[in-house]
């Protein structure tokens, strides 16, 4: 009898400790911040890639770009387009943004832009001195032209990483 009483109690702490450990981690995700489909994160890197639906077109496949810190007030940014075959034209523009906190907005702090010519890839990389103590995103555009076809353009978006 003693056995079965220490077995039903151990069976009903154990499910109080999954239990437990359930609601911790939904009230996390309840707690972020979502800014302009951005989560406000302490994460050191991010990485953002086109959706499928909005990225394939007949000449442009996908597009991707990535912040990640890199030493203090410092944040390595990066972004690349890639296209289904040689194309005469295709760019990428990346976007470096600070989240403001009193308009819960972004706005741009730097850019670059690469282009490239009868080619199938283009990338950019970029290290930028940052303010401490705010949230940075890396949004970046991805443009491919063909002929007199119409041009393809899409975009991708990383999270906001906190730079301390």
């Amino acid at each position: 009898m003693k056995k079965r009483i220490l077995s039903v109690m151990s069976s009903l702490i154990m499910a109080g400790c999954i239990l437990g450990t359930s609601s911790v981690a939904v009230n996390a995700q309840e707690n972020e911040k979502i800014v302009d489909g951005s989560v406000l994160t302490t994460d050191d890197t991010s990485t953002g890639s086109t959706k499928d639906s909005v990225a394939r077109g007949e000449h442009l496949m996908t597009g991707e770009c990535s912040i990640s810190k890199a030493g203090i007030s410092r944040v390595y940014c990066y972004g690349s387009t890639t296209a289904n075959h040689e194309v005469d034209k295709l760019a990428v523009i990346t976007y470096v943004q600070r989240y403001h906190e009193d308009t819960d907005d972004w706005g741009q702090v730097d850019w670059f832009v690469e282009m490239k010519e009868n080619d199938y890839f283009v990338y950019a990389t970029k290290t930028v001195t940052v303010d401490r103590g705010y949230y940075y995103r890396v949004w970046a555009s991805h443009i491919v032209r063909k002929g007199d076809d119409p041009v393809e353009e899409t975009y991708s978006y990383t999270d906001g990483i906190k730079v301390p």
